[in-house]
């Protein structure tokens, strides 16, 4: 009996935690670009924030995700920390909200949210209303899962072995918000377990004591995720949003746990319904704290900054910049930062591409030590990114998000694969140059120069046709790819007749003029590879492959002659 009993209640958890899931998800999905404009705009004064807030976590109900999003604000300089702190006490009581709902019995209405979720999701003419669809559903799981946890345990009440077991550990107070922490720390919701709490309570598993122990304890483990998630270990001040919101949430408690006996009476003279007495405490609790400290933010965090100072560090190259993981759950943000992250890789690119031909044409082997250098930044920016979509991939995108998530990775792979070229060919050829003292001919140089300034210029429409997808530009691009083509095969020629001159520098450097030429038009085609989706999009791919196979088949025309 009690085995069945646990495994019921242990379902019914895993699936108050699915259905929180959906909804958050689904708010994200929906309303993700719009909720976190939102709270950029609340950044102005505390007051502003802590509406900002709390408006925010109640429709993700997930004071974790706040934090995170909060906290990138606070990395990138975009927010200071006294309204970073304001947000998370209205994030605080933000979460209070939906517990409030879910309070009163409103079990009947699951069928009717999952009937409309199921149409939306499934009829749906935007993805929009798909996830709107998916957050009804996401409700309507919650609600049947608390039907379910309070049949559970309904039958169970008068089961002796479970009453002792849940008055060991829920006999002492201090005993109760440990447990309470480690519960909401491993199911990463204080929602799910401050619900579990109030099913709990209303079975009469607990004590009322215990329930407003254990919803203390919710709220103090909520405020450890943001440390695990989104401190980073390299950056001292990265803790000090999370660690204010703790110490907030760590106080209040200090303060109000030696009145839990007189408040618990005060309570049920007031509410006789334990479940929803609790939910009452649990919102009142938040609302009292966030009056406490709102107008002690200022001190708060002067203390914080100078208990963990910014560390001054040079920026490492190998290190991404724009990859925040806080916005994996919304697939616009993720894929716009991936984009971000993607275009300085292009910048390490172009660095490269300048400074080898640099030292090809100046003899600077300084150059080419710097050009192997910061491949491996280029590879590692790679790795990155790839790992970063592939994170985004595994949850649910659209045609659209998908489509440009693999338009990511491949700009990146052929980035990397430039950056490949320029160290593994031309920086090797710069070398064999500088160490046999060779020098181009005056009109080799200048053709080498010319053909590599075209591919720099090519480059840089390659990042615009990768950011605004404009079909222009990828024309424009795809049309040097042929022009460069031609141009090639002239220089080629120009060279042959110079090398039947008998010029001596020609014959010194006939490879490596040959083998640059090669190398920078290889670089040019993978540049090019950004405009194909582009084209394919606007459905002109196929008649543009049909004429570059008519070009190809074209006779090279005739190069001029140089002497």
């Amino acid at each position: 009996m009690g085995t069945v009993v646990l495994l019921d209640l242990m379902g019914g958890v895993a699936l108050l935690l699915w259905g929180l899931h959906m909804v958050h998800s689904g708010i994200l999905r929906a309303f993700g670009p719009d909720l976190r404009q939102l709270l950029a705009k609340g950044l102005n004064n505390r007051f502003t924030a802590f509406a900002a807030g709390l408006g925010l976590t109640a429709l993700l109900q997930s004071s974790t995700a706040t934090a995170l999003i909060t906290s990138s604000f606070t990395s990138e300089g975009l927010v200071s920390l006294v309204p970073a702190l304001a947000i998370m006490l209205g994030a605080n009581v933000g979460t209070t909200l939906i517990v409030q709902i879910l309070s009163f019995k409103i079990a009947a209405v699951a069928p009717v949210l999952f009937i409309i979720g199921l149409v939306a999701f499934r009829t749906g003419p935007r993805s929009r209303i798909k996830d709107i669809g998916r957050v009804s559903i996401g409700l309507g799981l919650m609600l049947l899962a608390l039907h379910i946890l309070l049949d559970t345990l309904a039958p169970a009440e008068n089961a002796p072995g479970m009453r002792v077991f849940m008055n060991a550990i829920t006999g002492d107070p201090v005993l109760c918000i440990v447990v309470g922490a480690v519960v909401t720390w491993v199911v990463h919701s204080s929602v799910a377990s401050v619900l579990l709490v109030m099913s709990l309570a209303f079975a009469h598993f607990i004590t009322p004591v215990a329930a407003l122990a254990l919803v203390l304890g919710a709220n103090l483990g909520s405020a450890i995720n943001p440390i695990v998630e989104g401190a980073r270990r390299d950056n001292p001040a990265s803790y000090r949003l999370p660690l204010g919101n703790l110490a907030n949430r760590m106080i209040g408690i200090a303060l109000v746990a030696p009145f839990l006996n007189p408040i618990a009476e005060l309570l049920q003279s007031w509410q006789p319904d334990p479940a929803k007495a609790t939910a009452q405490f649990h919102i009142a609790f938040n609302v009292v704290t966030a009056i406490v400290f709102i107008g002690l933010l200022d001190g708060m965090a002067r203390l914080l900054k100078k208990l963990l100072p910014t560390r001054v560090r040079e920026t490492d190259p190998l290190r991404p910049r724009y990859l925040d993981e806080s916005a994996l759950e919304t697939p616009s943000l993720a894929l716009a930062d991936a984009a971000r992250e993607t275009l300085h890789m292009g910048d390490h690119v172009e660095v490269m591409l300048r400074k080898v031909m640099a030292a090809m044409m100046t003899n600077d082997r300084a150059l080419v030590d710097q050009v192997s250098q910061m491949d491996n930044s280029v590879d590692s920016l790679d790795e990155a990114i790839k790992l970063y979509v592939t994170k985004l991939t595994r949850g649910s995108l659209d045609e659209r998000e998908g489509q440009r998530a693999m338009e990511i990775v491949s700009f990146a792979i052929n980035l990397e694969h430039i950056g490949d070229i320029i160290d593994k060919n031309l920086s090797e050829l710069a070398t064999k140059k500088i160490k046999r003292r060779f020098q181009f001919s005056a009109e080799g140089a200048e053709e080498l120069s010319a053909f590599h300034k075209r591919t720099m210029d090519s480059l840089r429409i390659a990042f615009g046709v990768f950011m605004s997808g404009d079909v222009n530009e990828a024309r424009k691009l795809l049309a040097e790819k042929a022009a460069l083509r031609n141009t090639e095969l002239a220089a080629t020629e120009r060279h042959l007749d110079r090398l039947r001159e008998g010029r001596p520098e020609t014959i010194e450097t006939t490879s490596l003029h040959l083998d640059v030429l090669r190398d920078l038009r290889r670089i040019h085609s993978h540049i090019c590879s950004v405009a194909y989706p582009v084209l394919d999009a606007a459905g002109e791919l196929a008649a543009y492959r049909a004429t570059e196979s008519d070009m190809a088949a074209l006779p090279a025309p005739a190069a001029g002659r140089s002497g």
